[in-house]
């Protein structure tokens, strides 16, 4: 039997999620089901045991709730003071998490994870600390009793009748690497409740007539045990997998639940969170948004944001999708697209006949599902009242009613003065086209009202006995009836379209405003330009202020001096950094750091975190809705991934020129060092025999010492070359400009030495009325022996190099021509490249750095140097310098 192939990526994420539990720091949850188990006494009991082991634990927070067994378990660990906060007109005590990350211990114990935090913390829940905690490296040991568990909120209460209104995500649960159930029977956890072990006596004869009833007791055992059960059943999976074991339980189930702006909705969450944990399954949240979201209250969005986030709090993967026809249509097309095996719904509250005359969505849902398991799960009675028959249709204002009944005004004038010369049924049309234009203009509820207008209009004006509503022909009751059912079978569709085509608005308002960032940022070039982009965006499509903040090499956020950016203190400083730190969203309108003036986003790219987006609104936030909170976070992402797109532009680019510069500086380290080395073994050998040959004639001797002097100059000028490239590369150039005549300058570069054997071979022409120019005489200087040196190192022997110059308008140019070999098509820039040099240059000395330093002396003189071929052959090098207005010279005394 041929074996199967392993799946490669399987096999690279089994690895990947191993590798990162041997290194992530550890969570161990000690779990209960009800107060006073022992949970924080095995905790600390266990702690000890890995004090006396070495490892270092600090007790950040323990509630001894006055038992002295516990509190001895204390003895000899280090505790972590608590910080002070005021909060209604007293100072309560809270777990200092600085603190904590500044000690960084290896194991800290936080006792009751399901704490919520007094108002002024970083974050609203204890179970958030803890999460830091553990991102930050640190071992973590906690308690936690099953009623805190977020999905059991619903079963708690029923079970107990009371409302936990702490909750832990049950994510918090399932990255438990170690969870330990404390089990106590409910006899002996009444004993203790007796002996006041658990509570003070008034509170445990409370406590015992209420929530510590044995029933309740032996169901939340029941649930420790279950979620208990879970948790190992995981870890063997995990071992099961890591060891190639094959499963023997089907696998590939997919849950959705459907979700809406109901209180039924966060049950149903709940539930599909069980179900989901029980099958081991991945699940999802879905919310249609269709033309009934445009009449949702504030109250109504607020709840859908909620129960959205209530399911991403449990693990699930949220989605909001915009109805594009029936709503059972596009819920299994989203379910076929995505895999799902099972979708939840809730049980409906509408009364029969109003299914039966308007249809049931979950009957539809069933028959069409196909091979879809559709599960149906009770709602607690009247906890989701129907939404009223008023509600849903009067949404017109006043004025369209009045409009609506003109209209049916005018269409009895028109039917009147055709009354006499057509049929009854043409009469009908005419009110019929008016209740069409109604509902077009004016919305379903005054179609509904031009409708009942009209058949009462009608039967007044047009049927016999006229003037009056009787009806002696029932035949015309069943034209009343189809004119009625027409308009309000008119005005339901129209009223549908128009809520279709507002729907379609919003989707194109949306796309066109991600197609709007997609191209601005695609044309920004650099991180700055984008930056900006990127805010004024943001500015326009929330109605608010925006902030982008990026790390400096050590990884702080610096606020930033764009304009378009909000001012930042030092409190939201922080939360950005936090948001930067650990990739999360926080601030105003999350569970972390809720006090904040605005919202942080992480901008996330492929290796981590590249900045973060702040938002400040202008009023109420406006991506409190699901749709806006999409497109929020679409921003987010798309300004991440532009903004790691410029930043790998710009570190390519870093990385070329730093390519080039080493290139560049191994070149010229191997050009230099083969001149430096042939001048100084001339100097060296010239030397070492005139002092060795003590007999040595005198000719022969001098003919040595100039040799040696010929290399040293030679050599002064490399080197001098060398320390003026370093300077024009590094800046720090500076002119000491003052008017000088450029005879003064010429002069003094043919004087010399380095030209004094061929300065005979320079020829100069400079009129007697040259204009003084304001440079630098040393520099000029250096220009002109440097080009001189290089038109007498290419010319044939004995040849002349002409000096020339020449003022014309503003410039004054100054040309140095000789009778070499010329310049090559195509090098005329090349050659003042650094260690650039011409084809003929291989057989002669030189390092190619010589017209690189003259174009930089003319550069920081604000002029220009250009190569040309002589039309009489050779080479031309033409400077042109900038001419001013000389200072007045001072007149001479008589």
């Amino acid at each position: 039997m041929p074996l199967e192939r392993p799946d490669p990526d399987a096999l690279l994420r089994q690895v990947q999620e191993q590798e990162s539990r041997e290194t992530r720091a550890k969570l161990k949850v000690f779990f209960g089901a009800a107060p006073g188990v022992g949970k924080t006494f095995a905790m600390l009991s266990e702690a000890q045991e890995r004090r006396k082991e070495g490892v270092g634990v600090v007790v950040g927070v323990v509630e001894t709730h006055g038992r002295s067994e516990t509190a001895a378990l204390l003895e000899g660990l280090e505790v972590l003071p608590r910080r002070e906060l005021a909060y209604a007109g007293q100072f309560l005590p809270e777990f200092d998490l600085d603190a904590a990350l500044q000690r960084r211990p290896e194991l800290i114990l936080m006792d009751e994870l399901a704490h919520s935090n007094v108002m002024g913390s970083r974050h609203a829940k204890r179970w958030q600390d803890v999460m830091e905690l553990l991102d930050a490296g640190i071992d973590v040991y906690t308690t936690l009793n099953v009623q805190h568990l977020e999905s059991l909120k619903d079963v708690v209460a029923q079970i107990t009748g009371v409302i936990v209104r702490e909750n832990v995500p049950d994510t918090v649960l399932e990255r438990a690497d170690e969870v330990e159930l404390v089990d106590l029977p409910p006899d002996d956890l009444l004993l203790r409740l007796k002996e006041g072990k658990v509570y003070l006596p008034d509170q445990a004869r409370h406590a015992q007539d209420h929530f510590f009833r044995k029933g309740n007791l032996l169901a939340l055992r029941e649930l420790a045990l279950r979620h208990t059960a879970e948790s190992v059943d995981a870890q063997m999976r995990r071992y099961m997998a890591s060891e190639g074991i094959r499963k023997t339980w089907a696998a590939g189930d997919r849950l959705l639940v459907c979700v809406g702006p109901g209180e039924l909705s966060e049950r149903l969450i709940r539930g599909t969170r069980r179900m989901a944990g029980a099958l081991g399954a991945p699940w999802l949240a879905l919310y249609v948004e269709s033309r009934q979201h445009l009449r949702f209250t504030d109250e109504d969005r607020t709840r859908l944001e909620a129960n959205l986030r209530l399911a991403e709090k449990l693990g699930g993967e949220t989605a909001v999708i915009e109805g594009a026809g029936a709503l059972v249509e596009d819920i299994l097309t989203f379910a076929r697209d995505r895999n799902i095996t099972k979708i939840v719904v809730g049980k409906p509250s509408r009364p029969r006949w109003m299914e039966l005359v308007m249809g049931s969505t979950v009957d539809d849902l069933i028959r069409d599902s196909g091979t879809i398991d559709v599960y149906v799960i009770s709602g607690e009675p009247g906890r989701e009242p129907a939404t009223p028959l008023i509600r849903r249709t009067i949404t017109s204002p006043l004025r369209n009613y009045l409009l609506s009944a003109l209209t049916v005004v005018l269409a009895s004038v028109l039917a009147s003065l055709i009354f006499r010369r057509t049929e009854l049924a043409d009469i009908v049309m005419v009110y019929l086209l008016g209740i069409l234009i109604v509902a077009t203009r004016f919305g379903r509820g005054p179609s509904l009202l031009a409708s009942v207008l009209s058949v009462a209009a009608l039967d007044f004006l047009f049927v016999p006995p006229y003037y009056t509503f009787a009806v002696t022909d029932f035949r015309h009751v069943g034209t009343f009836a189809v004119m009625l059912l027409m308009g309000v079978v008119i005005g339901n569709l129209t009223e549908r379209i128009r809520a279709q085509a507002r729907l379609a608005r919003g989707r194109e308002q949306r796309t066109h405003a991600l197609y709007r960032l997609g191209q601005e940022l695609a044309r920004s070039s650099g991180s700055a330009a984008l930056v900006a982009s990127a805010l004024q965006n943001v500015a326009t499509q929330f109605q608010s202020q925006g902030v982008m903040l990026r790390p400096d090499e050590h990884g702080r956020l610096q606020a930033p001096a764009h304009p378009l950016a909000f001012p930042l203190n030092d409190q939201e400083l922080g939360v950005a950094q936090w948001v930067f730190d650990h990739a999360e969203p926080a601030g105003l309108g999350t569970l972390t750091l809720p006090g904040a003036r605005a919202t942080y986003l992480p901008l996330k790219g492929a290796a981590g975190a590249l900045g973060v987006l702040g938002l400040l609104p202008e009023g109420a936030p406006r991506w409190a809705e699901p749709d806006q909170r999409q497109l929020l976070e679409a921003f987010a992402t798309q300004t991440a991934l532009a903004l790691e797109r410029a930043l790998l532009a710009e570190q390519g680019a870093q990385d070329k020129r730093r390519a080039d510069e080493e290139r560049l500086r191994n070149a010229l380290l191997s050009s230099v060092s083969h001149d430096l080395r042939t001048p100084l073994g001339v100097i060296t050998g010239a030397v070492s025999t005139a002092l060795e040959t003590p007999d040595l004639p005198e000719p022969a001797r001098r003919e040595l010492l100039q040799s040696a002097q010929e290399e040293a100059q030679r050599l002064h000028r490399l080197v001098s070359n060398l320390l003026d490239i370093t300077r024009l590369e590094a800046g720090s150039l500076d002119l000491q400009t003052e008017w000088m005549p450029v005879e003064e300058v010429v002069g003094a570069a043919l004087n010399r030495r380095e030209l004094a054997l061929e300065a005979h071979r320079v020829r100069v022409a400079l009129p007697e009325d040259l204009p003084l120019v304001a440079m630098d005489g040393v520099l000029m200087e250096q220009l002109l022996l440097n080009l001189l040196d290089n038109a007498l190192k290419y010319s044939p022997p004995e040849s002349p190099v002409d000096i020339k110059a020449w003022a014309a308008g503003k410039s004054l140019t100054l040309s140095i021509a000789d009778q070499g070999p010329g310049i090559p098509a195509g090098e005329e820039e090349r050659i003042f490249e650094k260690l650039a040099r011409g084809q003929a240059a291989s057989n002669r000395p030189g390092a190619g750095l010589g017209l690189a330093i003259c174009k930089g002396i003319v550069t920081a003189h604000q002029g220009r140097i250009q190569a040309v071929n002589h039309p009489q052959g050779g080479a031309q090098f033409l400077v042109t310098l900038p001419l001013g207005t000389p200072p007045a010279m001072p007149e001479e005394a008589p």
